[in-house]
């Protein structure tokens, strides 16, 4: 699926510098009493690279990725509000993927809502 593919390699040295921050957040006597087993290499001075290949061997998208043909009125955007693929013709994306940032619960309402949008733009329904 592309994980951590980007060809500068900024997502994956952002995602070493989240695990660096988190074992030291979560190394605070604050969180002693809720403190269990590391779930990942937690001794200190683990190099970046050692992070690295946790993260590579560990990382998963918790099944609800989005934003991989997002949509907007931009150029960089891969689907239009009508949900067409740019450049595409007689083809929509009508799921998760369109939604430009994850919202903040569970994505199975808003693509309900896509998907009922969708239906009404290839019936040609006004949306009311």
């Amino acid at each position: 699926a592309n994980y951590l593919s980007d060809p500068d390699g900024l997502d994956l040295r952002v995602m070493v510098e989240c695990a660096k921050l988190s074992r030291d957040l979560l190394a605070q006597p604050a969180f002693d009493r809720w403190r269990g087993a590391p779930i990942f290499p937690a001794r200190d001075g683990l190099s970046d690279g050692e992070l690295a290949e946790f993260v590579r061997a560990k990382a998963e998208t918790i099944y609800h990725p989005v934003g991989s043909c997002r949509m907007g009125r931009d150029d960089d955007a891969v689907v239009d509000p009508q949900l067409r693929v740019r450049g595409v013709a007689g083809l929509r994306v009508v799921d998760a993927s369109v939604m430009p940032t994850l919202p903040g619960g569970n994505t199975n309402a808003p693509v309900i809502a896509i998907a009922e949008r969708a239906a009404d733009l290839i019936r040609g329904r006004s949306p009311g």
